[in-house]
């Protein structure tokens, strides 16, 4: 009987989002998640998108791009390793002094998911303790290497203190396909709200930001920091780590 009963239900909620036109993959987005996931984006009417930047070795065009980005007055996100800052300090203290935010991206960039609990944290804190002796300042956000994660490398991420930050738009830069690739790539999928991925290595990332600023300033869009776009309090994250505004939960 009780399947019966649950079988009539799905079948009335699958009509219903049939007749609105809404496919399963949007409307499981609808709802809270209870699995702990990173934040790939922001629901904002807002038109303003974050660009971010992981550091990696290799050729450096850190320097380049900070030049481009002055350039446009926008103001970036970079996660920073901690072996990377300990052998590049000059470009860590220009990326914070030219007003760009920094985050936190491991000090060795292992898998996390096959490391302990104090492991993580000693990742994590290795890498502020890097960052501090360089800018004075510590770090609010964090990106797991490879964008890899489980619950406990969140959880941990948390109980530090900090948010754990994905992204929704990746150029995949870092396989250098192609600069129009990249660029088509970036900007049919960025909207409101979007947290973008590039590389500071990458061949063709300095030659498309200037086309992808200037198309999206274009179409209205703001550029702001991660840590500006990010909602701090009152919100819930759904099972595509989208920050969803929870206007239920009181201040």
């Amino acid at each position: 009987m009780k399947r019966k009963v649950y079988s009539v239900i799905l079948l009335i909620l699958i009509c219903i989002s049939l007749s609105l036109g809404i496919n399963h993959k949007e409307r499981a987005t609808f709802f809270r998640t209870n699995r702990k996931v990173p934040i790939y984006s922001v629901c904002t009417n807002e038109k303003k998108v974050a660009i971010t930047f992981d550091t990696n070795w290799g050729k450096d065009n850190t320097k380049e791009i900070l030049e481009l980005l002055a350039k446009y007055n926008v103001k970036a996100t970079f996660f920073i390793i901690g072996k990377w800052a300990n052998e590049f300090p000059d470009e860590v203290k220009q990326i914070y002094t030219q007003g760009h935010e920094i985050g936190n991206h491991s000090y060795k960039h292992p898998n996390m998911t096959q490391l302990s609990n104090d492991k993580i944290r000693s990742e994590i804190l290795t890498t502020d303790e890097k960052i501090i002796e360089i800018t004075g300042q510590t770090t609010k956000i964090f990106r797991c290497p490879e964008g890899t994660y489980n619950d406990l490398v969140i959880k941990t991420t948390e109980s530090i203190g900090k948010y754990c930050i994905q992204w929704d738009v990746d150029s995949i830069d870092w396989k250098e396909q192609g600069a129009e690739i990249e660029y088509q790539r970036v900007i049919t999928k960025s909207k409101s709200g979007s947290i973008i991925l590039f590389h500071n290595n990458a061949k063709y990332t300095p030659q498309n930001l200037p086309k992808i600023i200037e198309k999206l300033q274009n179409n209205g869009y703001k550029f702001v920091t991660v840590s500006d776009l990010i909602y701090k309090n009152n919100f819930y994250l759904n099972n595509e780590g989208k920050q969803i505004p929870d206007n239920t939960i009181a201040n």
